[in-house]
């Protein structure tokens, strides 16, 4: 079963391993993406986000820069096995060609220093997807929780503060661009203030639902009913934390339940695979990119039809896809 995954933080963790003066690459390594394991697990595109904890470098512009410099330098040696797409019809030709696809992406918004000429130039560099904003408020808007507010908790969600003004401003140029605004990690009144400003399918690349784990980075029923309704997609999650509520590890089966649930309450088109893969913690039961098809078993056992499962392993997010990128 062919797999689209819309996040992993494997730039990023790539990107700090070399700093540190250790040879690693995107071809084969420990970490839970490689080439190889994508292979095993029969991979026809992976999102490789530009992670930027925004208070926690000196220069979030600089910090994607150096990011995505290492994003082509890996896609480049392995152009053989990856190349990177800019549009729907870049993806079919991979296909064609048997290779897999990389689709660049930002996990902050905020790297654009309040000036959409930023945002304008990210896109002439081959950004398609942007996740508005991490766990700080920024420019843009406000984040279900804030690392810098010690009153908000993980499951405080924010149905006050949503986008700013820049911020409507910002998702409507990305609309205007062909860019896919992703609202993972951003308050339910901002969810809501996407929904209201854009017109565009949108997704939240990694996250699930918040009836099944009452977490602030779930989306609620009605959240969920929006997306779907718009044509967007959403990503289930593969950390334990978003999962099941004190989950001690994540369980197959609780992916399972989250993809029943959301079938149930908005149908099976809005959704779609977001592993967050090297962006969580290791308690996994599926360890790795290699270890897809025991989901793909599960679903199989869960009474899901083979039409079902290719929605959710790849054409949602490929429908999304053909519908925003551009060129």
């Amino acid at each position: 079963m062919k797999v689209i995954d819309m996040h992993c933080d494997t730039i990023y963790e790539i990107n700090r391993i070399q700093k540190e003066g250790n040879n690693i690459d995107l071809r084969d390594n420990h970490l839970n993406i490689s080439l190889k394991k994508m292979q095993q697990g029969d991979y026809l595109l992976q999102n490789f986000a530009m992670f930027t904890p925004l208070k926690q470098v000196e220069d979030p512009v600089d910090h994607v820069f150096h990011l995505m410099d290492t994003f082509y330098q890996e896609i480049d040696k392995n152009n053989d096995l990856i190349e990177v797409v800019y549009s729907y019809d870049d993806i079919c030709r991979n296909i064609k060609n048997h290779k897999m696809s990389a689709l660049l992406t930002l996990e902050e918004g905020a790297v654009v220093r309040d000036d959409l000429a930023y945002l304008r130039n990210y896109y002439r560099l081959g950004v398609r997807m942007i996740t508005l904003n991490w766990n700080y408020i920024n420019g843009i808007g406000y984040p279900n929780f804030d690392m810098n507010d010690e009153r908000h908790g993980y499951h405080c969600c924010d149905n006050e503060n949503g986008l700013t003004d820049f911020g409507i401003q910002y998702v409507q140029e990305c609309e205007r661009l062909g860019i896919i605004i992703d609202v993972s990690h951003l308050s339910d009144a901002g969810f809501y203030d996407v929904l209201k400003y854009t017109n565009q399918p949108f997704v939240a690349s990694h996250s699930n639902a918040r009836a099944i784990c009452n977490h602030a980075r779930n989306l609620s029923d009605d959240m969920i009913q929006k997306l779907a309704q718009r044509g967007g997609v959403m990503g289930i999650n593969f950390a334990s934390d978003f999962l099941k509520e004190n989950g001690d590890i994540s369980r197959v089966s609780s992916m399972v339940e989250h993809i029943q649930h959301i079938r149930e309450i908005a149908g099976v088109d809005c959704i779609g695979l977001g592993t967050d893969f090297d962006g969580i913690p290791q308690n996994l039961e599926l360890k790795d990119a290699s270890y897809m098809p025991q989901l793909y078993q599960a679903l199989k056992d869960a009474k899901f039809s083979e039409e079902d499962i290719e929605k959710i392993f790849y054409k949602n997010v490929l429908r999304v896809y053909q519908n925003v990128l551009k060129r």
